[in-house]
């Protein structure tokens, strides 16, 4: 008979956004309430919230996560919220944070209305059938170290270091990739939609108008279409202690380099430029003498509390 007592914890994760307008003078408002009820359901995570809505993830026991659910859809606009879930057994976050932020995720572009210029939303079912189609141009809106993990097949790497760099791309290479392949049309995506959503939106401001992206970005799509039916190669970059998930939202084998931040597979631990907590191939030339001893005592302290059963917050610090 299973002892439920000491069965492993397992903790509900919900990725979620929504572009929606919130009132300036309500932003302090919702924040609050927020951290209020993640707080009192031992629920934690990042929640960002600005003037065109709100975004994050957030992780902790089932019935809190749907409590932090319904005060979200609560908010007058914010009924449609949308939500990929998954499971995992360690939590994946070690501390609760609502900020007030100019975007929910920083374009930069400060005139765009995705909530109502956004392109046309393409489910999981649907969306092999329009990137296979040769007159599609596919382009992957996410950053450099997420695409070298995984990606669509035959998707366009911008290869940016952050989504803000994503307009100057786009006015340069990407308009060149339209004018040489004239595609019949132009398909997005990203790892939970908001970036794709808001990509469609600028595409369409550029004078784009044959414009679609993922619903629900990869995570749904891996959710949702099984490996025999997937087009995409790899796994899936997320931004908590996952590090990466497959098909079925199933956690992959990359971990978290602390020097810089960045995921490593087997190959990369394996690296001789591999030390854990403190550097990897792609940081280890750009760390001094003082950073690594840092970060070797930051990796110390982490092993003595994991040999105590405790949690070390220092582990998810910036470096």
């Amino acid at each position: 008979m299973t002892d439920i007592a000491s069965a492993s914890p397992r903790f509900r994760v919900a990725a979620l956004y929504r572009f929606a307008p919130i009132a300036e003078v309500e932003l302090a408002c919702v924040r609050d309430r927020l951290q209020t009820v993640c707080e009192a359901k031992s629920v934690k995570g990042t929640l960002l919230v600005a003037a065109e809505g709100l975004n994050g993830t957030i992780a902790g026991p089932e019935i809190g996560i749907e409590a932090v659910l319904a005060e979200i859809r609560a908010i007058p606009g914010f009924a449609d919220l949308d939500v990929k879930y998954a499971w995992t057994q360690e939590p994946p976050f070690l501390r609760m944070k609502v900020r007030i932020k100019r975007e929910i995720v920083t374009m930069g572009q400060p005139d765009l209305d995705p909530a109502r210029q956004a392109g046309v939303y393409v489910a999981p079912q649907d969306w092999n059938a329009l990137i296979a189609d040769p007159t599609t141009l596919v382009i992957d809106t996410r950053n450099d170290y997420e695409g070298d993990i995984g990606a669509f097949e035959g998707a366009v790497q911008p290869n940016t270091r952050s989504f803000r760099d994503f307009p100057d791309w786009f006015r340069t290479e990407g308009r060149a990739l339209l004018v040489e392949r004239k595609p019949q049309r132009v398909a997005m995506y990203c790892t939970g939609g908001i970036r794709c959503e808001k990509s469609t939106a600028f595409l369409k401001a550029e004078g784009v108008e044959n414009v679609h992206h993922l619903e629900g970005g990869i995570l749904r799509y891996l959710e949702e279409v099984g490996p025999g039916d997937s087009l995409w190669r790899g796994d899936c970059f997320v931004f908590d202690e996952r590090v990466s998930v497959g098909h079925g939202l199933v956690q992959g084998d990359h971990t978290l380099c602390r020097g810089c931040r960045m995921p490593v597979d087997a190959a990369g631990r394996a690296s001789p430029h591999y030390i854990e907590g403190v550097c990897c191939d792609r940081c280890r030339d750009t760390r001094d003498d003082a950073q690594r001893l840092r970060y070797a005592e930051r990796q110390r302290q982490i092993e003595l509390a994991r040999r105590r059963g405790q949690s070390h917050l220092g582990r998810i610090d910036s470096p």
